[in-house]
């Protein structure tokens, strides 16, 4: 068994766009992170759900826009593989989004990263539902 919380089921994130969840980090700061699609094992990768060049959300609560294996930043266009977060292009070239840690296991995705507790499905200031959208640019 994983050792971490169950945050959602493989299957609820979506092929193209993201399943948003909110955790607390070491300071009880609530984070929102999304879970997106990768071609790598596990399948599956979370980030934090900004940007690195101005903190701009990518997933305002009905999905990041994900287009060929990268996260697009919906303010300035930097795009950011689904792998392994990093940048090459735009305002945030150069960069790379930090890596949230989690397992897959059984089709279940769990958060094992001891920098963060899950709190729930959806953004900060959502109901606990979390985002699913299939929509990409």
């Amino acid at each position: 068994m994983a050792d971490g919380t169950k945050v959602a089921d493989v299957d609820e994130v979506p092929e193209s766009g993201s399943y948003l969840f909110t955790a607390a980090d070491a300071f009880t700061t609530e984070t929102e992170i999304v879970l997106v699609r990768c071609d790598e094992e596990p399948g599956v990768e979370a980030w934090p759900n900004t940007c690195t060049h101005e903190r701009q959300r990518f997933d305002r609560g009905d999905g990041a826009a994900v287009r060929d294996g990268e996260i697009v930043c919906p303010r300035h266009g930097s795009m950011f593989d689904v792998c392994s977060g990093a940048c090459d292009n735009g305002p945030a070239a150069g960069t790379e989004l930090p890596d949230v840690e989690i397992e897959v296991e059984s089709g279940s995705v769990f958060l094992t990263d001891d920098n963060y507790s899950f709190l729930h499905a959806g953004g900060i200031d959502d109901d606990g539902h979390g985002s699913t959208s299939h929509i990409s640019l």
